[in-house]
């Protein structure tokens, strides 16, 4: 699921922390590193670089950010997209320029949310889209993204069709691993193909919400329900 450059408070997502690690070698006073070292050096570099340009590539439509069951994941990048004349006239939590939503789901996904921010205080949106069809960066500033912000992109342009960016402070109350179980769950091939791109929203909303509600603690989201 690619981007250009975004604030600092907002984080990609995994489906966990990355820990690396390789064996140190020593010979008398001086130290050799391993291939693995080395290796490990040259990933966490990469990671670095691509968590800070993450949410400009959700954002720009070509959706580089793979959430999946093993890991970091990412499709090859795509011209970046920036289309504000896509955006609603007026302010709305969805926008669903892939026509995935009814007029009855969009309702209800919108009254949903409205309940997460009020009860919570963290703020949901929902892009439906076919890149390039997309509004792109333009979001960016139209939702006013903050680090209270959870960016819902539902895109199966790369097979799995949920795809987050989430901000500092989210990070800070849901484990990450929350997140690639939950598009492991509903974001799959196999589900949305069987039960439509609208119900891998609905129950991402859902989901999304039952977890923000739960007490923070050690096993707070364990279950995607």
């Amino acid at each position: 699921m690619t981007f250009l450059s975004l604030p600092s408070s907002l984080k990609v997502k995994a489906n966990s922390r990355l820990v690396l690690t390789a064996p140190i070698t020593t010979s008398s006073s001086q130290f050799r590193p391993t291939n693995l070292t080395r290796n490990s050096t040259r990933i966490n570099n990469w990671v670095v670089g691509f968590q800070s340009k993450s949410l400009n590539l959700i954002l720009s439509g070509a959706l580089t950010l793979g959430l999946s069951l093993s890991g970091v994941g990412f499709a090859e990048a795509k011209v970046g997209v920036n289309k504000p004349e896509l955006l609603p006239k007026e302010f709305t939590s969805i926008i669903d320029v892939a026509g995935f939503l009814s007029d009855g789901q969009e309702k209800r996904i919108v009254e949903e949310i409205a309940d997460i921010e009020k009860d919570t205080g963290f703020k949901l949106r929902v892009l439906a889209q076919n890149y390039p069809d997309t509004p792109g960066l333009a979001i960016r500033d139209f939702w006013q993204v903050d680090d209270r912000t959870i960016v819902f992109v539902a895109d199966p342009t790369f097979g799995n069709i949920l795809n987050f960016n989430v901000g500092a402070s989210v990070d800070i109350d849901i484990p990450r691993s929350f997140w690639s179980r939950l598009a492991g769950k509903y974001g799959n091939m196999f589900y949305w193909k069987e039960k439509g791109e609208d119900a891998s929203i609905e129950a991402a909303v859902m989901a999304i919400s039952s977890c923000l509600r739960e007490p923070v603690g050690p096993n707070n989201c364990s279950e995607v329900k």
